[in-house]
């Protein structure tokens, strides 16, 4: 148990550092696209190194799934989740450190949070942040859950899980800065807010819903599979 939870520590804090530090420098031009794939690429390198040790979940929302679905047991899922939140903090500690030395100022890069409103590329609403949070969460929580059901899937489940979170963030990065992790977002919200960093107040306002719209969206999307896996599995029989 203690080294699935440092290895979800370890996980949480590299999707951080290097998916928010893109984000938030924007990755030298690359964009929406070129941001999207960092965080791609982030999970396939901890699915290929800290996969075999705990899942790689390094989301709260995909434990929870993992939680329904009876892969995790629930003090499982409470060391899993403290260890997600802690290792977005110390990630974006780790960022902050980092941005120090940058030559713009730590308080004009922020931290890669999500927002809605003002906080927003699009000005998105509360309602449509949380609708786009939870159908994201969704799908890429459903593809998860779909690439992990069989034990010959595990070859390239960390590619598939990679190209769904490249995939969901192509579309929520204009409207949210995408989430889908209530962790990810918390990290660089809290440590942006208390370091004065650029929408630190707001981001951190506006947190809970980058909290409650993903798990919900795991939720639904855990219910959605078992549904569809249990009615397959009685039209075989």
């Amino acid at each position: 148990m203690g080294k699935k939870c440092l290895a979800e520590f370890i996980g949480t804090a590299v999707l951080v550092t290097f998916g928010c530090g893109v984000a938030a420098t924007n990755g030298l031009g690359a964009g929406y696209v070129g941001i999207a794939i960092a965080f791609g690429l982030v999970i396939v390198a901890m699915a290929y190194s800290i996969g075999n040790i705990s899942g790689c979940h390094v989301n709260p929302a995909v434990s929870l799934a993992m939680l329904i679905n009876k892969k995790l047991t629930p003090q499982e899922f409470a060391g899993y989740v403290v260890s997600q939140f802690l290792g977005a903090i110390f990630g974006a500690i780790v960022l902050y450190f980092i941005f120090l030395g940058a030559g713009t100022p730590i308080a004009d890069l922020g931290m890669g949070t999500n927002g809605f409103g003002t906080a927003s590329a699009t000005g998105i609403t509360a309602v449509g942040a949380f609708d786009a949070e939870l159908v994201l969460t969704f799908v890429f929580v459903l593809a998860i859950c779909g690439v992990t059901s069989k034990e010959e899937y595990s070859s390239v489940a960390g590619l598939v899980i990679g190209f769904a979170l490249t995939l969901v963030h192509l579309l929520g990065l204009p409207l949210t800065g995408t989430s889908v992790n209530p962790a990810r977002s918390f990290g660089p919200a809290l440590v942006s807010a208390l370091t004065g960093c650029d929408g630190g107040a707001l981001a951190i306002s506006q947190v809970w819903l980058f909290i409650v719209a993903p798990l919900l969206g795991a939720f639904l999307a855990a219910f959605c599979y078992n549904a569809l896996s249990s009615t397959t599995k009685r039209k075989r029989k």
